[in-house]
């Protein structure tokens, strides 16, 4: 089984429990799951001490993010989300909350964003302290499964690249607590680990770090390249 397959069998096995215990909704599509108890996972990330200190977020456009949204745009820290699939020559769009015309809780939502939100180049952006990612499962060691497409790894690399994240910028990912698993996961070395994993019942703090110093130019399909301005930019430069 490649490692692909095994991470999808994972995700399988982590949508079903998910559904079989109601702890998504149930209609809920097989991807970031929208879980039970999201808004809970914001307000205790809230209270952790990295939460406090960042100024300049990243966070993903899920669903189950959006409470994380609106409390950093609430506390008055800038967001940066990315556009779908990175695929915008500016990937990025900026949510001020000095510049809102909508309310902040207006303004988190992922289809009110697009509307109200500036696009930006990466150059245009600010050094991040946060970042927030969705993830279908993670276990405590930091390792954490996308829905698959790739988008939040690359998005990572993509900051690490240009300089606008280091270790000193943390990476956490808000989920349901079925959605955190004690066995070991199938993890490629492009993948990125997150250091704080944020449940409705507790903050998990993982010892063992792990993110890629850059793009991995060998690990990107042409086809992805070219699909990403961002990235079709610099690899035209190399």
């Amino acid at each position: 089984m490649s490692v692909d397959q095994a991470k999808q069998a994972v995700r399988e096995r982590i949508w079903s429990l998910l559904a079989d215990e109601h702890a998504v909704p149930d209609d809920a599509p097989c991807n970031i799951p929208e879980f039970v108890g999201a808004a809970a996972a914001a307000d205790r990330l809230a209270g952790v001490p990295e939460w406090r200190a960042a100024r300049v977020v990243t966070t993903v456009p899920d669903t189950a993010q959006l409470p994380v949204r609106r409390l950093a745009l609430g506390a008055g820290k800038l967001i940066y989300m990315a556009c779908p699939r990175l695929a915008a020559p500016k990937p990025f769009y900026l949510l001020d909350p000095v510049h809102l015309p909508v309310p902040a809780a207006e303004a988190a939502r992922k289809d009110t964003a697009v509307r109200v939100a500036r696009n930006v180049e990466v150059d245009e952006m600010l050094p991040i302290d946060l970042i927030v990612l969705g993830s279908v499962a993670v276990n405590r060691r930091g390792v954490r499964l996308g829905k698959g497409a790739g988008y939040s790894d690359i998005e990572i690399a993509l900051l690490q690249e240009v300089g606008l994240i280091d270790e000193h910028t943390t990476i956490a990912t808000t989920v349901h607590g079925l959605q955190v698993v004690d066995d070991e996961l199938p993890e490629a070395e492009h993948d990125c680990r997150v250091e704080l994993i944020v449940t409705p019942e507790s903050v998990i703090r993982c010892d063992e770090p792990h993110r890629p110093p850059g793009l991995q130019w060998e690990s990107l399909p042409p086809d992805k390249i070219a699909a990403i301005p961002a990235l079709a930019a610099r690899y035209a430069l190399r």
